[in-house]
């Protein structure tokens, strides 16, 4: 049994709060350069220059790529061998506190949906808890801005809509977003399970690599597809069009009711940001 002091990770979600904000993933970055090699608009190649110079000064500077730096979104893969000394929520919230103050990025929450009076703090983050077998705690930030968390749907298809039902609902929510997330997009889809976990699937999904695929070889295929299908919208970088409307679609599945195929769809824009450590 490890134990571990919720100082510990107050400290570590601080940290981890400011360096997703201010350091895009190589992955992202690979992407952007991968599409910026092979766009053939001489404005949708202009715009993803502009990109790479952002988060450069973003990097050099150690400032915010985005003036939206998110509601924190924190992802917990806690080993069932771990002992959390303290309240692991109020660790976690202090984290964000001191991240967003100290880091000087800008508090998004307001504490009640239809008042939205600012909390100052960018607290109470939204905690995802997962246990996992093992000895380590995986902390995960994902600032998530609402430029593309707005353009985000789901629904309830019927086992009958199947999977050409799956496509045209992934495509149709892609072009209802248009330039609004910030293009080029990468496109989390969730597939399965009920109303609430499909939701918690295509978020998770953003945390995937854009350059690994699904495991399984029929979902990988259909992630190149529709991939291909929304580059070929014409959206483009910030909506000028292009053939980079999109980095990746990264799909994740899980079983569900013989009733239901509930798809949720769940975009960011290129500032797909996410930093782990692991204790």
């Amino acid at each position: 049994m490890k134990t571990i002091n919720v100082e510990q990770i107050t400290r570590v979600v601080r940290d981890l709060c400011i360096e997703a904000n201010c350091h895009l993933p190589e992955d992202i970055k690979g992407a952007i350069a991968g599409c910026k090699a092979c766009e053939p608009f001489d404005i949708a190649k202009n715009i993803l220059e502009k990109i790479e110079e952002n988060y450069g000064i973003a990097d050099a500077d150690n400032v915010p790529i985005c003036q939206d730096t998110g509601l924190a979104c924190v992802f917990l893969e806690i080993g069932q061998d771990v002992h959390i000394e303290g309240n692991l929520k109020d660790a976690v919230d202090e984290g964000v506190r001191r991240g967003y103050t100290e880091g000087f990025l800008r508090k998004s929450c307001v504490k009640d949906p239809i008042d939205r009076v600012n909390t100052g703090d960018n607290t109470p983050a939204v905690i995802y808890y997962d246990i996992v077998p093992g000895d380590e705690l995986k902390i995960t930030v994902a600032p998530k801005g609402f430029g593309s968390e707005n353009m985000s749907q789901i629904k309830m298809l019927k086992p009958s809509d199947g999977l050409a039902g799956v496509k045209d609902f992934i495509l149709k929510v892609v072009e209802e977003a248009g330039p609004n997330p910030c293009p080029p997009i990468v496109v989390g889809v969730g597939l399965g399970g009920t109303f609430d976990k499909a939701a918690f699937l295509a978020k998770k999904a953003l945390m995937r690599p854009c350059d690994v695929r699904n495991e399984n070889p029929f979902y990988s295929a259909l992630e190149m597809e529709m991939l291909e299908k929304i580059n070929g919208l014409g959206i483009g970088p910030q909506g000028f069009g292009g053939r980079t409307t999109a980095l990746a679609v990264n799909i994740e599945t899980l079983p569900t009711h013989i009733a239901g195929l509930p798809c949720a769809v769940n975009i960011n824009c290129h500032v797909t940001r996410h930093k782990t450590a692991v204790l």
